[in-house]
């Protein structure tokens, strides 16, 4: 009985040990170098650098408080936009919580001048509460305040946003959306050639 055993053993552990090596390491490392080969910006968190220093990524939303500034949509990772603590609100589509913190923020947009229909994505929170997109419609709605803020045309700001708008892949894979801090430093690099 003892040789039965270690002969259906014997089988069972080389395998688990080959296994491990190739798909718990090798090929781990092969996808790696693939990667780092033919996209290392994206493999490396696609990062984004203004003179060497990290800004942000084009992955994961950040805050922005200033009026001359686009804001992002709302976070409820950790503190906000925390990647370590990735998770959305948890909170049901029915629940009174929800509805209240909507209505609240509801309201704040509207003590900001912010008047029609408030689109979705500026009263909610992502799944993962990092994403760095907002709709067309969201960022149409604070152009006005954009402009004042940065003392430009709202039709300049208006074609940042269309410029910066990115469109479905094949025109029919996922929404039109504006990747904030991509718009954001946009209009950062535009004052910067107009105060030279």
């Amino acid at each position: 009985m003892l040789t039965e055993i270690r002969s259906a053993l014997r089988p069972a552990i080389v395998l688990l040990v080959l296994f491990t090596l190739l798909l718990g390491i090798a090929f781990p490392l092969g996808i790696t170098g693939v990667a780092q080969t033919l996209m290392p910006a994206q493999a490396n968190g696609s990062l984004i650098r203004d003179n060497g220093k990290i800004v942000g990524s084009e992955l994961i939303g950040q805050g922005f408080v200033q009026d001359r500034y686009f804001h992002s949509r709302l976070s409820a990772a950790g503190d906000g936009y925390d990647a370590s603590a990735s998770a959305a609100s948890n909170l049901a589509p029915g629940s009174k919580d929800l509805a209240e913190r909507i209505g609240t923020d509801v309201a704040a947009l509207r003590e900001n001048g912010m008047a029609g229909a408030i689109p979705v994505d500026l009263v909610t929170t992502s799944a993962s509460g990092l994403d760095p997109h907002i709709s067309p419609e969201a960022a149409l709605l604070q152009v006005e305040r954009v402009a004042t803020a940065r003392g430009v045309s709202a039709d300049v700001v208006r074609k940042s946003v269309t410029s910066t708008t990115e469109y479905p892949l094949f025109g029919i894979i996922g929404e039109p959306r504006v990747n904030v801090l991509m718009l954001n430093r946009q209009l950062d690099r535009m004052s910067a050639n107009q105060d030279q």
